[in-house]
């Protein structure tokens, strides 16, 4: 073991937060806390559909599936009942940047939790079956059936992101991945993807609660310091973008929908930037609740739009231009080319109609109130952690955001709306079946 944990100063964060990283690179967070005997084991992996080559999409979601399937000492099905006998919960999700996995459960317990991630990082590969992982597939095929497929507008996801990145960029496809992809890959080459990426030094474990740095750091060499590093982990493709689109791009879908429906999306700025933080508080004001301008003019002003089916928000992707995606419902008897002209009119008065200050400080409250809702729990505070640690090489950097946010403009927003060009514009229309394109 290389270090001790050492202190880290954060703005922003109010409790301790300490690091330390093993001989073998697995970095470490701690930060403790004893308000309550409870903990939460979060480990990110730096593996998401942006790191797929061409061929094995849909690959990181479906390691979500299979890492709950047995390892060499932990049967299937059976990190699940070890979890949840000990009283705790567990999940794991998967995003275009990164893969983790995630135990709450008390504080006595932690050093199962360490000794369960620990066996699934180093041990899968060896338990991996054909019948497993042939298996998952079609439960992964369930999954897309279930949330895209079958499901009124399910697919608008799927069809924004090659309209908003173009091919061979590494947000062009979405993380469920493509069912060809995954049918056509061998065992060995599912056993070779994870022997790339789950590797000690491209990851980051992150326990937050009732512990002691110092023994969460003991434990994690007991249990994780044997893995081996791997060498070259192959970089992702760069997620460089010369510029702004320079036309828009249009797809309308006719589909079994109850009601037209239109997302209007831009790229934008990356996460973490002081760009994307004017992004974040302009789609507050645009459409989060019925205090935001789209409510107000198109639910309940012009009433074009269904009062539940309004909002703004952007998808908060770190290594590229993440996007804005503005979206409404149509009310019954109003056609999608009038929605469609009622939200465009809505955001792009977002560059010629000052925010004012009632705007600004109901979407700094919201935000706020966000934030604070995500770090009133150890698992909230443990994937933010993570987050900053993987993303940005810094977890302390998790409490300059909120700071970020209060400080936005209302210069700041109109500054950033002026870049949501209608030439750089992606609209995607959904018309119920029987409607006239």
């Amino acid at each position: 073991m290389s270090a001790q944990p050492a202190p880290v100063a954060g703005t922003g964060y109010p409790w301790p937060i300490e690091t330390a990283r093993l001989d073998n690179g697995l970095r470490i967070v701690v930060s403790e806390d004893h308000t309550a005997p409870v903990v939460c084991v979060n480990l990110w992996y730096d593996v998401g559909s942006r790191h797929e080559p061409a061929g094995q999409t849909g690959f990181a979601h479906l390691f979500e599936h299979l890492m709950f399937e047995g390892s060499v000492h932990v049967g299937k099905t059976e990190h699940m009942r070890h979890v949840q006998g000990a009283g705790g919960s567990l999940n794991a999700t998967t995003n275009p940047d990164r893969t983790n996995y995630f135990e709450t459960l008390p504080a006595e317990h932690l050093e199962l939790a360490l000794w369960l991630e620990a066996d699934r990082m180093g041990g899968l590969v060896p338990a991996l079956t054909q019948e497993t992982l042939d298996n998952q597939r079609e439960v992964v095929k369930n999954e897309r059936r279930q949330r895209y497929d079958n499901v009124p507008y399910g697919d608008a996801w799927l069809r924004l992101l090659p309209l908003l990145y173009p091919p061979g960029h590494p947000y062009h496809h979405a993380t469920i991945g493509s069912m060809e992809d995954l049918n056509a890959a061998s065992l060995e080459t599912f056993q070779a993807f994870h022997a790339r990426y789950y590797a000690p030094n491209n990851a980051v474990l992150t326990v937050v609660g009732d512990v002691v740095p110092a023994e969460v750091v003991a434990l994690a060499d007991k249990y994780f310091g044997m893995i081996e590093a791997v060498p070259d982990i192959p970089p992702p493709p760069s997620g460089h973008l010369p510029g702004p689109a320079t036309s828009p791009a249009r797809e309308t879908v006719t589909a079994n929908v109850p009601a037209p429906r239109v997302y209007l999306s831009h790229r934008t700025h990356p996460f973490g930037t002081a760009g994307y933080d004017a992004i974040t508080v302009l789609a507050a004001v645009l459409g989060s609740g019925r205090g935001s301008r789209l409510y107000q003019r198109l639910a309940d002003g012009a009433r074009i739009a269904q009062p539940d089916y309004v909002g703004a928000y952007g998808v908060d992707l770190a290594h590229a231009p993440a996007p804005l995606i503005v979206t409404a419902t149509a009310k019954d008897g109003v056609d999608a080319s009038t929605l469609e002209a009622g939200v465009a009119e809505v955001l792009d008065s977002m560059a010629t109609e000052p925010v004012t200050d009632a705007e600004l400080e109901r979407a700094k409250a919201l935000l706020t109130t966000s934030w604070w809702r995500q770090m009133s729990t150890v698992g909230g505070r443990a994937d933010t952690l993570g987050r900053y640690a993987t993303q940005f090489g810094d977890a302390a950097s998790a409490g300059y955001r909120l700071p970020q946010w209060q400080a936005v403009t209302a210069g700041d927003i109109a500054e950033a709306a002026r870049t949501l060009d209608p030439q750089s514009r992606v609209t995607l229309t959904y018309l119920p079946e029987g409607t006239a394109a």
